[in-house]
């Protein structure tokens, strides 16, 4: 396209002068001057009211011409003098009686038969006083000789009467002629019967009788319209209201009138020797071209609006030339569309055009150069139109604005001219406009690829720089390709059904398989990492080529870029060991940087945690970015990656202990120690969760799907996870290792402390007994728990409880005879209990209540219990054994037991006993039943009663009753019984013992009533099978005989020894 000339932005014609501007490549300079000529000769000669939207100045207009047609002072001079000599044209008046309403009925019928007579009258005779009405009552006939009255037919009997004639006026004053029209109901003489048959009302009659009056023939006056030429318009069109002569009937009607303001016989050049509507046609492009370029020059583009001087200069030429419609609209294509090929404005205006031929066109209006010229029009701009979309991607670039809205505009154009009943009759050989510009868009594709070859093509004819440029070729075509796709497609496809992308993508998917082979084929096996390098971006970019495929509607065969990706297999293995050369330098880069602090606020693991994320990240990517389409050749790429990652793994492990054993060495502060341990744990498991995320991150899934054909899926199996998992294994072997050297660390300091406690003073409590060995742990737990992540932290816990309850049982061993000590021991063990637990977010409870836990809280529990509380502990159990006993192998007997709260009684009623087992000689016993309350300390003064012996009876029915003073709190103390033994009574030696049964007081009837029940038959009664005590003894009387200064205790595992031997139960 032409460069528009430069003009400064905003100056208006007539104001500031502007730079020249070279129009010389529309018109010859005669051709220019003839033109301007016309343009001055129609402005000099200008007829009517100027419009309100028009420039009424006439030097205002000249101004705006001479610049338009870049006349100088003393050209435009010369021409103006030579159009002031020119012989004046023929003023006209083309005026179009159109119709009329509301007239009044002259005739019998009620109607009329009206017909208008029209003429200028070229002096108006002004009334002498305003109020005068003798001007009114003149008529045409009176006023215009009668060869310039022109006359319309009569319309018979209406009151609407339609006439659209057209009569040429001429006139030579503006100023002074007025234009004069009469309108009168023409009359027939008729006889008075034919009239009397016409009658309708009383109104006919009249008419009739007013008939009779008047001379026979004369017409009636319907009224008349009188304009003063000066006050129209160059063209008018509009109702104006009938006068009357008087004022009988002032409402007369309206009558519809056009007025048209023309010249004939002009004298100009080109009026006399070309057509009106060439001469039209050149005025409007040399005027529409100033207009373009000046909007250039302020760098607003044109939206096809003219200036208001261009408007009325052309508008005086149309109406001057009295140009139809028709032939103005066909003026106007014919200049914008040639301008449209010279100078760049919206293609819209063309629109416009179009439309107007299309609605008016009658082929027979035109002579035949005029449809040769308009033809040719046609094609030219089909011609221009095409080549501009061949190169849309120059013409259009989407880096200018509106540059869519422009091409979209041009194919509307292109579209609906060749659907326009002109172009389909005009043009012999109709093209196929889609076929046309489908072709014009596969020779401008390879057009711009054979261009942008060439201007990426590089100056070092290296392998390298080779590689370099086909990666960068790639890139312009992908981006061409996505414009089409997202932004020009849609034009295409909405206006001529036709996919650009589609026809894009093959041409240039062709061309670029072509040029990457052959460049390609010059690479040897051996190639260097660079030229690897730039072919791996290459390929990367074919592939993204290759996927837009998918945007395709429809493909017919393969695609010359179908197996690309064999054309790289000799530079795959470069890829994968610059891809693992690369994070394995970044992971030892990052070891020998870390410090092993955490990284950042909220994070437990050091800096080289996040880039050794970044390296496996990378080669997920790289891994991504292959997307090898081959199978079984993928399964092999994923081999090797996954042993590069486990090796970087494994390396890192070395290296981050080592690191850690280096810094610690040179600071010899061991409490740093053990954080750098800490970060080197985190560090570990932070690695293990990044290995057990490759299988999700490389998509394990989708490889063995695409290669269920060709590779057995265990063989994946054993490849890929155990390799996985032995990494894994090794890696928790190190967690383990590092967390063990963290617990060794703090095992001896519990020990010590444990030690501590066990050796302080008796005299102090337990709670302030294990303060130093709560404030140990609160201070090193604390801190890491800080400093390991939840899972370590918790594995050493579990390590640390282990230890803890080992080195207390050890403790609580048999060399302590102390109870006090005994329990500090049992308190650190509850406190440490819920030290690891820590409400929930340390140890769960099932772990810390292990069976060493359970067997040594209980052994301490003992230990630390006094004599007392030991027996009543013993009478517990026994009151247990009672109530888990079954079986009745030594027999039972038989109670009822009743509190009395207001007495503070206890009766109780031996009722019987049997299956006693036989002592006596005979087979028989002589039973009798001893009751005692236990614990004795409660019941010091409480005396033991016995029941009548019952001789030779294995079934003795008693039936005797006894009452007991006790208070009611005593009842409810832990192992409060009742102890009933029956023995077989012996005159010479001892007792023998049947069995003894115990009935625990703490849920005796009536101990919880209010009142006191009135007798003992609402008590049910009580079976207790006997029992016999174990000979293999009992830990607790085991603690008690060991407490040998204890009298009380002795005392009690004295009898209870003493009931053991007479047991009848084996060890």
């Amino acid at each position: 396209m032409e460069a528009a000339g430069e003009v400064p932005a905003g100056t208006l014609p007539g104001e500031e002068e502007t730079p020249e501007m070279d129009l010389s490549h529309r018109f010859s300079k005669q051709e220019l001057a003839l033109l301007y000529e016309e343009v001055l000769y129609t402005i000099r000669h200008r007829l009517g009211k100027p419009e309100p939207h028009h420039v009424a100045d006439a030097q205002e207009l000249y101004a705006y011409v001479q610049k338009a047609f870049g006349m100088d002072a003393e050209e435009h001079r010369v021409s103006m003098q030579r159009v002031k000599e020119l012989e004046s044209p023929i003023f006209c008046l083309k005026a179009t009686v159109k119709e009329a309403k509301g007239i009044l009925g002259k005739d019998v019928s009620g109607f009329s038969d009206p017909y208008c007579l029209l003429g200028i009258e070229a002096k108006s005779q002004e009334p002498a006083h305003p109020d005068s009405k003798k001007r009114l009552k003149a008529v045409v006939k009176d006023l215009i000789p009668e060869d310039q009255i022109h006359r319309t037919q009569v319309i018979s009997q209406t009151l609407s009467p339609v006439w659209d004639e057209t009569f040429i006026l001429e006139f030579e004053d503006t100023e002074t002629a007025s234009f004069h029209l009469d309108m009168w109901d023409s009359d027939v003489v008729e006889s008075v019967r034919h009239k009397l048959g016409e009658l309708t009302d009383l109104h006919g009659l009249k008419r009739i009788f007013k008939d009779a009056r008047k001379d026979k023939g004369q017409d009636d006056f319907l009224g008349n319209v009188v304009l003063r030429l000066k006050d129209l318009h160059c063209w008018d069109d509009q109702w104006y209201q009938l006068e009357p002569r008087t004022e009988t009937y002032p409402n007369r009607g309206q009558c519809h009138l056009q007025f048209l303001l023309t010249h004939k016989r002009r004298a100009t050049t080109s009026s006399r020797t070309q057509p009106s509507y060439t001469v039209h046609r050149h005025l409007l492009q040399q005027l529409v071209s100033y207009e373009i370029l000046q909007h250039q020059a302020g760098s607003i583009a044109w939206d096809g609006e003219l200036s208001r001087h261009a408007s009325t200069v052309l508008y005086l030429h149309a109406t001057q030339k009295d140009l139809s419609d028709f032939h103005q609209v066909m003026a106007q294509w014919l200049a914008y569309s040639k301008l449209y090929q010279s100078l760049e404005f919206n293609s819209n205006c063309l629109l416009h055009q179009i439309t107007s031929i299309e609605y008016q066109w009658v082929q027979e209006r035109l002579r035949p150069e005029q449809k040769a010229e308009l033809a040719e029009s046609f094609q030219s701009l089909l011609t221009y139109g095409v080549s501009l979309i061949r190169r849309y991607r120059i013409i259009f670039p989407l880096s200018v604005m509106r540059s869519t809205e422009r091409l979209q505009s041009l194919l509307r154009v292109l579209v609906q001219m060749c659907k326009m009943k002109a172009f389909r009759e005009l043009c012999t050989l109709s093209p196929d406009l889609p076929k046309m510009v489908s072709e014009a868009l596969k020779s401008g594709t390879t057009e711009w690829f054979h261009m942008k070859k060439q201007h990426l093509k590089p100056m070092v004819k290296s392998m390298e720089e080779n590689g370099k440029a086909l990666a960068k070729l790639l890139l312009e075509v992908i981006g061409d390709l996505q414009q089409c796709q997202k932004t020009w497609n849609k034009f295409f496809i909405s206006t001529l059904k036709l996919n650009l992308f589609s026809i894009a993508y093959v041409e240039l998917e062709s061309l670029v398989a072509e040029h990457v082979q052959e460049q390609l084929r010059k690479v040897d096996s051996s190639m260097s990492k660079p030229t690897a390098e730039s072919l791996f971006q290459l390929y990367l970019n074919l592939q993204e080529l290759y996927r837009m495929k998918d945007f395709l509607p429809k493909r017919d065969g393969p695609l010359a870029l179908s197996d690309f990706h064999q054309w790289f297999k000799e530079a795959v293995p470069q890829w994968l060991q610059k891809a693992y050369t690369i994070a394995l330098e970044r992971a030892q880069r990052a070891v020998q940087m870390d410090q092993l602090v955490p990284f950042g606020e909220h994070n437990k693991h050091s800096t080289s945690t996040v880039d050794l994320s970044t390296c496996y990240a990378q080669i997920v990517k790289t891994w991504q970015q292959l997307n090898w389409p081959d199978p079984e050749e993928a399964f092999m790429i994923m081999v090797k990656l996954v042993e590069d990652m486990c090796k970087i793994a494994l390396m890192y492990c070395r290296l981050i202990k080592a690191r850690a054993e280096a810094l610690s060495l040179s600071e010899q502060n061991e409490g740093e120690a053990a954080n750098r341990l800490c970060i080197v744990v985190n560090n570990i498991k932070q690695l293990r969760l990044l290995i057990l995320k490759l299988p999700s991150q490389l998509d394990w899934a989708q490889l063995e799907r695409r290669t269920g054909a060709v590779i057995d899926p265990q063989q994946i199996q054993h490849t890929l996870h155990h390799q996985l998992d032995s990494t894994v294994s090794c890696l928790d072997h190190e967690v383990q290792d590092v967390v063990q050297a963290l617990a060794t660390k703090l095992e001896a300091g519990i020990a010590r402390h444990i030690q501590e406690l066990s050796a302080s003073n008796d005299t102090r409590e337990p709670e302030d007994s294990i303060i130093p060995l709560m404030k140990f742990l609160e201070s090193e737990l604390q801190y890491l728990n800080e400093h390991l992540v939840q899972e370590n932290f918790k594995s050493l816990l579990a390590l640390l409880w282990h230890h803890t309850l080992a080195v207390l049982t050890a403790a609580a061993g048999p060399q302590m005879s102390s109870t006090q000590r005994y329990k500090k021991l049992h308190c650190a063990l509850k406190s440490l209990e819920l030290c690891f637990h820590a409400e929930g977010c340390g140890l769960p409870l099932e772990t810390l209540h292990s069976t060493a836990f359970l067997t040594l809280e209980s052994h301490l529990a003992l230990c630390s219990s006094t004599s007392r509380k030991l027996i009543q502990k013993y009478f517990s159990n026994r009151i247990q054994e009672q109530l888990d006993a079954s079986s009745e192998k030594y027999g039972a007997v038989t109670i009822k037991a009743l509190y009395r709260p207001s007495e503070q009684k206890l009766r109780v009623e031996v009722l019987n006993a049997v299956n006693l087992i036989p002592l006596d000689s005979n087979g028989s016993s002589d039973p009798f039943v001893q009751l005692t309350l236990e614990p004795r300390h409660e019941f010091p003064e409480v005396v033991a009663r016995t029941t009548q012996c019952k001789r030779n009876e294995l079934h003795p029915l008693f039936d005797e009753a006894f009452d007991f003073l006790i208070p009611p709190e005593k009842c409810r103390q832990e192992g409060a019984c009742l102890l009933l033994t029956v023995f077989d009574y012996d005159t010479l030696g001892a007792n023998d013992l049947e069995g003894e049964a115990f009935f625990s007081l703490r849920h005796v009837p009536g101990l919880d009533a209010d009142e006191d029940q009135a007798d003992m038959g609402w008590v049910p009664q009580t079976r207790l099978s006997l029992t016999h005590p174990k000979p293999s003894g009992d830990e607790i009387l085991r603690l008690l005989e060991s407490r040998k200064g204890d009298k009380e205790a002795q005392a009690f595992v004295k009898l209870r020894k003493q009931r053991a031997k007479q047991s009848k139960e084996t060890a």
